[in-house]
């Protein structure tokens, strides 16, 4: 008796990879968009949790400890946060969160986060495009 071995012939295997890439060429920007959105969530977080810090210390921090000078706070830094000295127009202080140099978000056209004291937030531009506030900051 002898035993029938069944395998997958080139042509199959073709088609299988075909639809796999379809798919994920349908499914990695979605993907990429998700991952960008979800790091300026941290970048937003990290910026309110580093301005509770600074007003729990009445403002007269120079600069930002070790857990709140990056998002995310603990592992590899996606964004950067500093202090940024301020003027009685934007109640005393900014916090800016910069993507870092070699980090995931380099070219996201959002470029650099900023928060005020007195609760305003904006974008600043790194390179030459200015940013979409608005779709950047969301709702928040």
């Amino acid at each position: 008796m002898r035993l029938k071995i069944r395998a997958f012939t080139l042509l199959e295997m073709m088609i299988a990879l075909a639809a796999a890439a379809i798919v994920a060429a349908f499914a990695l920007p979605g993907w990429r968009g998700q991952m960008a959105r979800g790091h300026r969530i941290d970048a937003v977080a990290a910026l309110y949790r580093a301005a509770q810090y600074v007003d729990a210390q009445s403002g007269a921090s120079a600069s930002l400890p070790a857990g709140f000078d990056q998002a995310p706070p603990s592992g590899n830094a996606v964004y950067r946060l500093k202090l940024r000295a301020g003027d009685d127009a934007n109640g005393g202080y900014a916090i800016v969160a910069t993507p870092t140099a070699s980090g995931p978000m380099r070219g996201d056209p959002c470029g650099a986060f900023v928060l005020e004291a007195n609760g305003a937030h904006s974008n600043e531009a790194i390179g030459e495009s200015a940013p979409a506030t608005r779709d950047c900051w969301r709702e928040r």
